[in-house]
Protein backbone atom coordinates (compact mmCIF):
# COMPACT_ATOMS: atom_id res chain seq x y z
CA UNK A 1 0.00 0.00 0.00
CA UNK A 2 1.10 3.45 -1.07
CA UNK A 3 0.10 6.86 -0.16
CA UNK A 4 1.57 10.11 -1.74
CA UNK A 5 2.18 13.41 0.27
CA UNK A 6 3.06 16.45 -1.04
CA UNK A 7 5.47 14.37 -3.70
CA UNK A 8 6.90 12.02 -1.15
CA UNK A 9 5.51 8.28 -1.38
CA UNK A 10 5.24 6.56 1.89
CA UNK A 11 5.04 2.64 2.30
CA UNK A 12 2.77 1.37 4.97
CA UNK A 13 4.04 -2.06 6.16
CA UNK A 14 1.16 -4.07 8.43
CA UNK A 15 3.44 -6.24 10.81
CA UNK A 16 1.85 -9.30 11.57
CA UNK A 17 1.81 -10.59 15.25
CA UNK A 18 1.55 -14.12 15.76
CA UNK A 19 0.33 -15.64 18.32
CA UNK A 20 2.96 -17.42 21.36
CA UNK A 21 3.78 -20.83 20.73
CA UNK A 22 2.63 -23.38 23.50
CA UNK A 23 5.78 -22.92 25.36
CA UNK A 24 5.65 -18.87 25.55
CA UNK A 25 2.05 -18.69 27.10
CA UNK A 26 1.36 -18.18 30.70
CA UNK A 27 0.81 -21.33 32.69
CA UNK A 28 -1.59 -20.60 35.19
CA UNK A 29 -0.39 -23.77 37.08
CA UNK A 30 2.59 -21.34 37.23
CA UNK A 31 1.08 -18.80 38.28
CA UNK A 32 -0.55 -19.92 41.02
CA UNK A 33 2.75 -21.41 42.36
CA UNK A 34 4.56 -17.74 41.86
CA UNK A 35 0.77 -16.12 43.95
CA UNK A 36 0.68 -19.20 46.97
CA UNK A 37 4.87 -18.20 47.48
CA UNK A 38 4.02 -14.55 47.83
CA UNK A 39 1.15 -14.81 50.16
CA UNK A 40 3.49 -17.36 52.20
CA UNK A 41 6.21 -15.46 52.49
CA UNK A 42 4.57 -12.17 53.29
CA UNK A 43 1.92 -13.05 55.41
CA UNK A 44 2.73 -16.80 57.01
CA UNK A 45 0.69 -18.90 59.11
CA UNK A 46 1.04 -16.34 62.04
CA UNK A 47 0.13 -12.87 60.69
CA UNK A 48 -2.16 -10.98 62.16
CA UNK A 49 -4.69 -8.75 60.89
CA UNK A 50 -4.74 -5.08 61.22
CA UNK A 51 -5.75 -1.98 58.72
CA UNK A 52 -2.76 -0.20 59.01
CA UNK A 53 -1.04 -2.99 58.02
CA UNK A 54 -3.54 -4.51 55.28
CA UNK A 55 -3.26 -1.13 53.16
CA UNK A 56 0.58 -1.84 52.92
CA UNK A 57 0.82 -6.01 52.42
CA UNK A 58 -2.07 -5.32 49.75
CA UNK A 59 0.34 -3.18 47.74
CA UNK A 60 3.67 -5.11 48.54
CA UNK A 61 1.85 -8.85 47.40
CA UNK A 62 0.81 -7.29 44.35
CA UNK A 63 3.79 -6.02 43.24
CA UNK A 64 5.92 -9.12 44.10
CA UNK A 65 3.54 -10.92 42.00
CA UNK A 66 3.21 -9.04 39.11
CA UNK A 67 7.55 -8.68 39.39
CA UNK A 68 7.31 -12.28 39.85
CA UNK A 69 5.23 -12.96 36.86
CA UNK A 70 7.38 -9.91 34.65
CA UNK A 71 10.47 -12.62 35.66
CA UNK A 72 9.01 -15.17 33.63
CA UNK A 73 10.39 -13.92 30.56
CA UNK A 74 6.70 -13.65 29.17
CA UNK A 75 7.10 -11.08 26.22
CA UNK A 76 4.24 -9.21 24.68
CA UNK A 77 2.13 -10.20 27.97
CA UNK A 78 0.79 -7.10 30.18
CA UNK A 79 -0.10 -8.44 34.04
CA UNK A 80 -2.80 -7.49 36.24
CA UNK A 81 -2.98 -8.32 39.51
CA UNK A 82 -5.83 -7.67 42.24
CA UNK A 83 -4.83 -8.29 46.25
CA UNK A 84 -7.99 -8.60 48.72
CA UNK A 85 -7.32 -8.61 52.10
CA UNK A 86 -9.50 -8.24 55.07
CA UNK A 87 -10.38 -9.29 58.56
CA UNK A 88 -12.96 -12.19 59.46
CA UNK A 89 -15.43 -10.92 61.21
CA UNK A 90 -18.37 -12.85 60.55
CA UNK A 91 -19.78 -10.87 56.88
CA UNK A 92 -19.59 -12.48 53.58
CA UNK A 93 -17.81 -11.65 50.65
CA UNK A 94 -18.45 -11.62 46.58
CA UNK A 95 -16.04 -10.51 44.02
CA UNK A 96 -16.76 -10.41 40.18
CA UNK A 97 -14.96 -9.64 36.85
CA UNK A 98 -15.58 -9.32 33.60
CA UNK A 99 -13.45 -8.50 30.52
CA UNK A 100 -12.81 -9.56 26.78
CA UNK A 101 -10.62 -12.05 26.51
CA UNK A 102 -8.57 -14.42 23.94
CA UNK A 103 -9.15 -18.32 25.69
CA UNK A 104 -6.08 -19.18 23.37
CA UNK A 105 -2.89 -16.81 25.40
CA UNK A 106 -4.56 -14.88 27.81
CA UNK A 107 -4.83 -16.77 31.45
CA UNK A 108 -5.80 -15.65 35.06
CA UNK A 109 -4.88 -17.18 38.60
CA UNK A 110 -7.05 -16.62 42.00
CA UNK A 111 -5.31 -17.71 45.47
CA UNK A 112 -6.90 -17.61 48.49
CA UNK A 113 -4.87 -17.58 51.64
CA UNK A 114 -6.12 -16.99 55.17
CA UNK A 115 -6.35 -18.24 58.98
CA UNK A 116 -9.51 -17.25 61.32
CA UNK A 117 -8.04 -13.71 61.62
CA UNK A 118 -7.92 -12.83 57.54
CA UNK A 119 -8.36 -13.70 54.10
CA UNK A 120 -6.33 -12.77 51.51
CA UNK A 121 -7.77 -13.28 47.81
CA UNK A 122 -4.98 -12.35 45.06
CA UNK A 123 -5.98 -12.64 41.50
CA UNK A 124 -3.45 -12.19 38.49
CA UNK A 125 -4.06 -12.01 34.91
CA UNK A 126 -2.32 -12.42 32.20
CA UNK A 127 -3.13 -10.66 28.76
CA UNK A 128 -1.09 -11.24 25.57
CA UNK A 129 -0.53 -8.03 23.31
CA UNK A 130 -1.04 -8.53 19.84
Amino acid sequence: ECFQVQNTTIMSTKAVIEPPSYHQKASKRRMEEIIKEVQQENLGDNWKYTSDDATNFTKKISDDVKNRLRDLGLSRYKFLVQVTLGQKVGEGMHMGMRCLWDQDTDAFATVIHGSDDYFCSVTAYSVYQY
